[in-house]
């Protein structure tokens, strides 16, 4: 693939590994809340199991996940990206067929949330590397700013379309329909077509075996660097306490404020627009201002919006201030997320790239779970407004742990011209 080529055309190869990434998160959205549903109206789970689907099923994924990215690193990774669809589809499609003989049990749930939580950890982290392998570094941003536009695409059209789904079809229609998108992602990962070379691997006496040492190569890759270790933890503080507020937030909307589900689903539905604005002005910004300086002025203004929330009232006010903090909050996300995620990958070895992306997935959703759990217990003693609140303070701090100073150039990415001093 040439370098010299617009960086709008991204070749033949990058439009199925688009495709099928498009065609597996609108799966996902399309099934967004669906374990939670069959819990409750299939299984008359109470509460603390429909949080364990959500947090132990997510963390525990995550452990399985931790030894997978040092055994990825050394293997093609294309029929990784194979196999970890193929493994979401059939666990998936295990649900159904349980329903349909009767057969299904809580323990079920929670095992298919441990194994697609692990094989989404692997998909990305490969899939990160196999996007370094496969196009110049300077075509990085243009790649991560689609995937990103696609998501929000998907978040915005894919939950109600599921709910409608559901409600003609039954609760697991949408569990079907998750299932097939993996499958239609494997096959078109596997269109793809070209040659891909095996890694190296450093000889070793015992073989290619994985060593208790390989475990943290991915973390220890992201702490000792400069850039990479404050962006990571600022990453997984930030999501953490996000994710925390928004469960509590749906309590809040739920219950004391009275909105009807509805209006919850539009309270994040329509604010998913600003996501896909985002994504669309990453690029421009970037080109303008520079990598760093996007990257920091975005990971800033996403921190100032969520501590809004906690003065969410009643009625219709009530529900237009929740969608213009989660749309200003979305905005900044999206232009933030690309630019991170090509910065991350730009600045990681091409022999470390699957082991870091798995490191840095796996602290994220243990982060995730962790917080969210914390502030479970918070919201119980201090009333959820309060402990929205609280999140939404310490969520101001984050952007402390953004990069203090910009990473060294790339190879194959163009200076800004504007800013020839951006140096570590």
């Amino acid at each position: 693939m040439r370098s010299g080529r617009r960086l709008g055309r991204l070749g033949r190869r990058f439009g199925w590994l688009w495709a099928a990434y498009g065609t597996s998160a609108l799966g996902t959205w399309l099934a967004f809340g669906a374990f939670p549903l069959i819990a409750i109206q299939v299984l008359h789970a109470g509460p603390a199991e429909v949080a364990a689907l959500s947090s132990v099923g997510a963390a525990a994924g995550a452990a399985v996940a931790v030894p997978l990215g040092p055994w990825v690193e050394f293997r093609r990774k294309r029929p990784v990206l194979i196999a970890a669809d193929l493994v979401r589809f059939a666990a998936l499609l295990t649900v159904p067929v349980a329903f349909a003989l009767g057969v299904l049990t809580f323990v079920q749930l929670l095992l298919v949330s441990v194994v697609v939580a692990a094989a989404d950890i692997t998909f990305r982290a490969a899939s990160g590397a196999y996007l370094k392998a496969l196009l110049p570094a300077g075509d990085l941003l243009v790649a991560n700013a689609r995937f990103e536009s696609t998501t929000w695409t998907t978040t915005i059209v894919g939950p109600p379309l599921g709910g409608a789904a559901i409600g003609l079809l039954g609760p697991v229609a949408t569990v079907v329909a998750d299932a097939a998108s993996y499958l239609l992602s494997a096959l078109g990962i596997r269109a793809m077509g070209g040659r891909e070379p095996r890694p190296e691997r450093p000889e070793r006496p015992e073989g290619t075996r994985v060593r208790a040492g390989d475990l943290f190569d991915g973390w220890r890759s992201i702490l000792a660097d400069a850039t990479l270790r404050p962006l990571f933890l600022n990453t997984a503080l930030f999501n953490g306490l996000v994710m925390a507020a928004d469960a509590l937030l749906a309590v809040l909307m739920l219950g004391r404020l009275g909105f009807a589900p509805w209006q919850y689903g539009l309270a994040f539905a329509v604010p998913a627009a600003g996501g896909l604005l985002g994504s669309r002005l990453a690029r421009p910004l970037t080109a303008r201002f520079g990598q760093y300086r996007v990257l920091v002025a975005s990971g800033v203004l996403r921190a100032v919006w969520p501590a809004g929330l906690a003065f969410a009232g009643p009625g219709t006010g009530g529900l237009l201030l929740v969608m213009g903090v989660e749309f200003g909050l979305i905005l900044c996300c999206g232009i933030f997320n690309p630019v991170c995620a090509t910065y991350r990958l730009q600045l990681t070895p091409a022999g470390r790239v699957t082991r870091t992306l798995s490191a840095w997935s796996v602290t994220t959703k243990a982060a995730t779970a962790l917080l969210t759990a914390v502030w479970g217990v918070l919201g119980g003693l201090l009333g959820p407004r309060a402990a929205i609140g609280l999140a939404g303070v310490l969520l101001l701090a984050t952007p402390l742990l953004l990069p203090r100073r910009p990473a060294a150039p790339v190879p194959g990415v163009p200076e800004h011209p504007r800013y020839p001093q951006e140096r570590r």
